[in-house]
């Protein structure tokens, strides 16, 4: 039994060790920012996307991350339309992103009088929270200073000494210059604001494209675009199809029990 035990106890390490593995993207460690949207199906969507809402936010609490709601509107009749809702911890973008995509919902509607099964759609949006101030840091290696003679309109020297500046960062080859001051020291120092000034544009850019890149990477809420289901009726079963991960335990997973899909999909990674 002790040695039952202790293979156990391995088999949870060796699978511990290689989610962590896993978990090296850029913004894996980042805060997450997770959006909910009803998607084809009416007041039944509405409500889907409101039962998802739950079951992150029971997972959020088992795992012990902050939680936050950012933005909420409410269904017509029930449910939501949408929320989005902010995620504090460690790995929490690196687990989360796993969810990203459209989940379908297949059970009798209880708000269609003629108890006829019915098929809703959600989708789940998870991205990294980007902090909003960007730090440069520039490496005074990393930069080559020139100085030469100022000169005017038609190649006249303004000054006869060499007080203007040009700085070159040499892995971008971004460059800032000015000799509109006599003094070098004053044309260095406002070179060196416009030389920060453009590489942080060149990151704010870099960052707006990543953030634009995982809005394209969105798929339709519709059928044929589902990364899982959730099926409660002829038959209860949730599948997730990428991994073909499946339980019968339905209750479960709408109660916050989602670790399987989301280790299950980093471990085929």
């Amino acid at each position: 039994m002790e040695a039952s035990k202790q293979i156990v106890s391995l088999e949870k390490k060796i699978k511990q060790f290689s989610i962590n593995i896993t978990l090296d993207g850029e913004d894996d460690t980042s805060d997450a920012l997770v959006s909910i949207n009803a998607g084809a199906g009416g007041t039944d969507s509405q409500d889907w996307a409101e039962m998802l809402f739950r079951m992150y936010s029971r997972w959020v609490d088992k795992r012990g991350f902050g939680f936050q709601v950012i933005d909420y509107q409410p269904g017509d009749e029930a449910g939501i339309k949408g929320v989005t809702f902010r995620v504090a911890g460690n790995n929490c973008y690196g687990f989360l992103k796993v969810e990203s995509g459209v989940h379908r919902l297949v059970r009798i509607s209880p708000y269609n009088a003629s108890g006829k099964r019915h098929t809703s759609f959600a989708s789940v949006f998870v991205c990294p929270e980007i902090k909003d101030e960007i730090i440069i840091d520039i490496d005074e290696s990393d930069l080559r200073i020139d100085v030469y003679r100022a000169s005017g309109a038609g190649g006249q020297h303004v000054n006869k000494t060499s007080s203007a500046v040009r700085i070159t960062h040499l892995p971008t080859g971004v460059v800032a210059q000015c000799q509109q001051e006599p003094s070098q020291h004053r044309n260095k120092e406002i070179a060196m604001k416009v030389l920060k000034s453009r590489l942080y544009q060149i990151e704010k850019d870099k960052q707006d494209k990543k953030m634009q890149d995982l809005h394209d990477g969105k798929d339709d809420i519709a059928w044929g675009s589902q990364i899982r289901s959730y099926v409660l009726h002829p038959y209860r079963l949730i599948k997730d199809h990428r991994t073909n991960i499946e339980t019968g335990d339905v209750d479960r997973v709408l109660d916050g029990d989602i670790d399987r899909f989301i280790e299950g999909f980093l471990l085929s990674e």
